[in-house]
């Protein structure tokens, strides 16, 4: 079984990175080549940034900010917001990006996680599902669908995916501790890996959820303090948790 990966995740609206809770109440936290650099450097096995403002002066800013984060960072990225077609993945790949996520557009369009998997390979699409009340949320988890979660990280994961970022809308930001159900739900129904995301408040948060799924993004809890990237990560290795060495994260 793959190591555990510890994924700090960057939401960027214009250029900045910022960060607020149950995707509301953003509040600006730094610059997103300079925070990268930090986790890069802290020990990160991965990064995802997050256009949030996904407009298409938006999506013009990302492949700017990938480009910049391409030149200075040495562990793999993955790019999501605003990508709507596979000459959008294309752009942000591109830029220097390791992999797109695809959110809102994959609901709306599902055969476009097959056609950008078949252009680039299924590693390179990540499917972020954003989950409430057991039914998959749109635009930045704002608008409720009738899609179930779990069927649908089913359908994703048999359309292409790569990966699934489950994010639980109740828990961003909260720091109470992500949903252990519902990730374990999501990681037993599919063949892929699924990264648990929202609700990290503490090593041992982190450390249940890599105890039942493969990946954990962290934001809030690294985001005051971007030099406390190592100690937390031999925090969470003191719980019993074998995350990647540092010279195997590339």
């Amino acid at each position: 079984m793959p190591l555990a990966r510890l994924i700090p995740c960057l939401d960027v609206a214009q250029g900045r990175v910022v960060k607020g809770v149950s995707f509301v109440n953003l509040r600006d936290v730094g610059d997103p080549v300079e925070l990268a650099q930090y986790y890069s450097a802290g020990g990160a096995d991965e990064l995802v940034f997050l256009d949030i403002t996904a407009t298409h002066e938006g999506t013009d800013t990302m492949v700017y900010v990938v480009e910049r984060v391409a030149d200075v960072l040495e562990i793999p990225f993955t790019v999501g917001g605003g990508i709507r077609s596979v000459e959008d993945a294309s752009r942000i790949i591109e830029a220097g990006a390791d992999r797109v996520s695809l959110n809102s557009a994959a609901l709306a369009t599902p055969e476009l996680i097959t056609e950008i998997a078949a252009r680039f390979g299924s590693q390179a699409v990540v499917v972020a599902i954003d989950a409430g009340d057991s039914v998959v949320y749109t635009h930045g988890g704002r608008v409720a669908t009738d899609i179930a979660t779990v069927p649908w990280a089913v359908e994703a994961a048999a359309r292409g995916a790569g990966e699934i970022l489950l994010t639980s809308i109740a828990r961003d930001g909260q720091r109470t501790g992500f949903d252990l159900v519902l990730t374990e739900a999501v990681r037993d129904a599919v063949d892929i890996p699924v990264i648990a995301s929202g609700g990290a408040g503490s090593a041992q948060h982190v450390a249940d959820a890599l105890r039942v799924t493969d990946a954990a993004l962290i934001a809030s809890i690294v985001h005051e303090n971007p030099a406390g990237l190592p100690g937390l990560r031999r925090e969470i290795e003191a719980l019993g948790i074998e995350l990647r060495p540092l010279k195997e994260r590339v």
